[in-house]
């Protein structure tokens, strides 16, 4: 049973806004760190290829530790609580940046992998706020709050990019200690407002091996495996985006990390705008697995749209489309996770769904880093691709009885 004593959901939004403003901080200064010219990190005579792939690299780091910490921080979470294993999540976030920052400053490449996979194993503190808002959240309304995290998701993206591209001019280090303050920050405001939503159970076996069980397990699901196969092809497809898109606007248009910022800023808003407002509207009319049979395919087309300006401006009328897409896929996918899973296992079944995302994020960059060195465009083609396939498995294969009385009045 839960024990909420107040609403949790403006703590929620606090939480993931700070979260996510500090991943927006990194993201313009992350791909010029490595492709561009190492910045001291790597030596000017790696060639280019190389370099693209020590980034592809790096960039599935993350994912990778995620994939594995992820599960066992949503297992805790229902075996101790929400809060306390949110906490600690944070503590292992903010000592990753950190250590970022000093690997910058002392130019030492093994040191940012370290910082890359620490906030990675750490990292699940996204699940454990989605389990937290479901804990109090009735199922026709999950989409709608899960739009809400989405948009505090979106004003992260809006102000994180634009500062750390403004802050990355003067030193690419000084981004990362503004994201450890922040981090910092965070802790002590969860530790203070962010309430307990569900009574620990006190049981559960946490293992390192959860990450593989879990993908098994997702896959052995009668009703959900169609539902996490899909998830996997859509995360799949967009971590080639997301990874590599900073790749794309730095080789096709020679932007500046602060240019990149901008431009991440922008697919922010527009994040923001769809599952702060378009999502609340459009989950009052529509059922989640009606949306999704036309956001999979819409955002798989305006991702293939990317590919076609030959002038920078023009990604101004395109990322609209990305952002409004991906912000209505998001959280109707989640809240058809969240509607078929059992009450007292949110957390191990978002968990679960974590898992699914990490090991969907760490291949693409890997596979990216290579084929970018053969043509710019192709991670971006391969991305929409992906989430086409994501589609045909959606529309082919999805149906679900319990999801359909859970949303009759649609």
């Amino acid at each position: 049973m839960n024990t909420v004593k107040r609403n949790p959901i403006l703590s929620v939004f606090i939480t993931v806004f700070i979260d996510m403003l500090g991943v927006g901080i990194i993201i313009p200064i992350f791909a010029p760190l490595i492709v561009r010219n190492g910045y001291g990190l790597i030596s000017p005579e790696i060639s280019e290829a190389t370099r693209n792939l020590i980034y592809g690299i790096l960039a599935s780091t993350f994912a990778i530790f995620q994939f594995f910490g992820a599960p066992i921080l949503g297992s805790l979470a229902d075996k101790y609580g929400r809060k306390r294993i949110l906490r600690i999540s944070l503590i292992g976030t903010f000592i990753g940046y950190v250590l970022f920052a000093l690997a910058i400053h002392y130019r030492l490449l093994w040191l940012v992998f370290i910082a890359r996979a620490l906030p990675g194993f750490m990292g699940g503190n996204i699940s454990i706020v989605l389990a937290s808002l479901a804990d109090i959240s009735d199922p026709k309304d999950r989409a709608k709050n899960f739009g809400l995290v989405g948009m505090a998701f979106g004003l992260g993206f809006i102000l994180g990019p634009f500062i750390g591209g403004l802050l990355g001019k003067y030193d690419l280090a000084f981004p990362l200690w503004c994201t450890a303050a922040l981090t910092l920050v965070n802790i002590v405001l969860v530790n203070i407002q962010f309430p307990e939503t569900f009574k620990p159970s006190g049981l559960g076996k946490v293992s390192l091996l959860s990450g593989i069980r879990n993908v098994k397990k997702a896959f052995a699901m009668k009703e959900l495996k169609i539902v996490f196969f899909t998830l996997f092809l859509q995360a799949f497809g967009f971590s080639f985006f997301m990874q590599f898109f900073q790749v794309y606007l730095i080789k096709k248009f020679d932007f500046t990390q602060l240019e990149i910022g901008h431009i991440f800023g922008y697919i922010g808003l527009w994040i923001a705008i769809t599952q702060g407002l378009i999502t609340r509207i459009v989950t009052k009319y529509f059922a989640p697995q009606t949306i999704l049979r036309y956001t999979i395919l819409g955002l798989s087309f305006s991702l293939w749209l990317i590919l076609f300006p030959s002038q920078a401006w023009i990604l101004l009328i395109t990322q609209p489309l990305v952002a409004i897409f991906q912000g209505l896929t998001q959280p109707n996918l989640t809240s058809i996770v969240s509607v078929l899973s059992p009450g007292e296992n949110q957390g191990e079944i978002l968990g679960i769904q974590q898992s699914v995302q990490s090991l969907a994020f760490s291949i693409p960059p890997i596979v990216a880093g290579v084929v970018v060195s053969i043509d710019i465009r192709l991670p971006i083609f391969l991305a929409g691709l992906s989430i086409f396939f994501a589609w045909i498995v959606f529309i082919f294969g999805f149906k679900s009885q319990k999801l359909n009385s859970h949303f009759a009045k649609k």
